[in-house]
């Protein structure tokens, strides 16, 4: 087997189409458990202080990679802490689902190059008798542009 001689760019290029799309889904960043705390709920009990939220995400992009370019791709480091920030400040949220849209609004608002998202929520041991219940939500860069459009959030 050959060892790599040339950086991981020329390959990229080499696979990609005469119009210098990349062939494929591109690639995926990934975050599994992220756990920040945030207040979140509909219950009474759940207004009175920020209780754990699970995140775990799958970041697509098409961008090729490169070590100079780094605006072109997702840092996962500055991701989690961008989100965390974002869920330790922001005012009191009564539904995942909600908080899934606020987070995808986020991450397609400040990562240009983010193609498309999916994002699961959930409360660990919200319910006695299951492992996990959550919410789910898959977007691409289209339906965040619709709901921008059709929003007030900008």
């Amino acid at each position: 087997m050959k060892p790599f001689e040339e950086p991981l760019a020329a390959y990229v290029r080499a696979a990609s189409d005469a119009r210098g799309a990349a062939r494929g889904k591109g690639w995926r960043v990934f975050v599994d458990e992220l756990v920040v705390a945030t207040r979140i709920g509909i219950h009474a009990h759940e207004h009175l202080a920020a209780q754990p939220v699970v995140i775990d995400a799958s970041l697509s992009y098409c961008c090729e990679p490169s070590e100079e370019g780094a605006h072109a791709m997702i840092d996962y480091e500055r991701y989690c802490n961008r989100v965390s920030e974002f869920l330790s400040v922001k005012p009191h949220t009564r539904m995942l689902e909600t908080l899934a849209v606020e987070i995808a609004l986020l991450s397609f608002a400040e990562w240009p190059a983010l193609e498309a998202i999916t994002l699961a929520l959930h409360k660990p041991r919200i319910r006695e008798g299951t492992k996990r219940i959550g919410v789910e939500l898959d977007w691409t860069r289209g339906d965040f542009e619709a709901h921008r459009g059709g929003s007030a959030l900008r």
